[in-house]
């Protein structure tokens, strides 16, 4: 059982945090264990998982690793049990784990669409199916998906990218619907330019334009009035607002946090 006699908003609480290896879905994992939840963390980089499972565990909650590919039905299948079996129920699933990949539209190879469809759209799914049927039967739960700015606007050269976020808060606004007489909250985050991994892959952005990687950053940022990338600890501050009690109302909602850049 959790310890509710831990501090923080989320004490009592467990979580499952997906693509939890590296950049904001650690830091969501930190926040979340700082705030006192009971923790199921998975990736696909063993290594990279028991980094960021040492340092939330430094917090004093309970911290399990589970290493899967959330393209893989089977395999989220074994992840959800091992979640329950770990932690007793899953009060909140924050669905992170996402992928990117450059090209123009007229470009893309199949295999690489597909790929980023996989992780993005349908690991999403099958996670939020699973943890839904869960949380259903207990008569409550909150869903947080991670999203983009890429699922509010188009953009040059990520196609698969942009869709795949577009169907996510499509599913996050459809999920709200369905599960809201269930007690189940189900919202989105969708970033703007953040300073993480995935950034470094947006390289690939300016190589297709034979424009220079400062360049680039240069160009996003002019088009951000706060004119700084957002740290990935700002995305789980919102994101531990919408495992809290305070966010209870609001269900079905994709929420910009983006510097102010789709304003531009």
């Amino acid at each position: 059982m959790a310890d509710v006699s831990r501090p923080g908003r989320l004490n009592g609480r467990t979580a499952l945090v997906t693509g939890a290896s590296r950049g904001i879905g650690r830091a969501i994992a930190l926040r979340y264990a700082q705030e006192g939840a009971d923790l199921l963390l998975t990736a696909t980089n063993r290594a990279k998982l028991e980094e960021t499972s040492a340092l939330a565990q430094a917090h004093g909650g309970r911290v399990g690793l589970y290493v899967a590919d959330v393209s893989d039905r089977a395999a989220v299948l074994a992840l959800v049990d091992a979640a329950v079996a770990t932690l007793g129920h899953i009060d909140v699933l924050v669905n992170n784990a996402g992928v990117y990949k450059a090209a123009r539209l007229v470009d893309y190879a199949p295999e690489d669409f597909d790929r980023v469809m996989q992780v993005n759209v349908y690991g999403a799914f099958h996670v939020m199916q699973l943890v839904l049927r869960h949380m259903q039967a207990r008569g409550r739960g909150k869903v947080i998906n991670i999203a983009s700015t890429a699922g509010k606007w188009g953009s040059m050269n990520q196609s698969a990218y942009n869709a795949s976020k577009h169907a996510l808060v499509g599913l996050t606004r459809c999920a709200g619907l369905e599960m809201g007489p269930h007690g189940i909250n189900v919202n989105a985050i969708c970033p703007g330019f953040v300073e993480t991994d995935m950034l470094e892959a947006f390289r690939a952005h300016g190589t297709i334009l034979g424009v220079p990687f400062d360049k680039v950053k240069e160009a996003a940022l002019a088009r951000v009035p706060l004119r700084r990338f957002l740290k990935p600890e700002e995305i789980a501050e919102l994101a531990v607002y919408l495992g809290a009690s305070e966010s209870d109302g609001m269900t079905g909602q994709s929420l910009l946090l983006d510097g102010g850049m789709l304003l531009v």
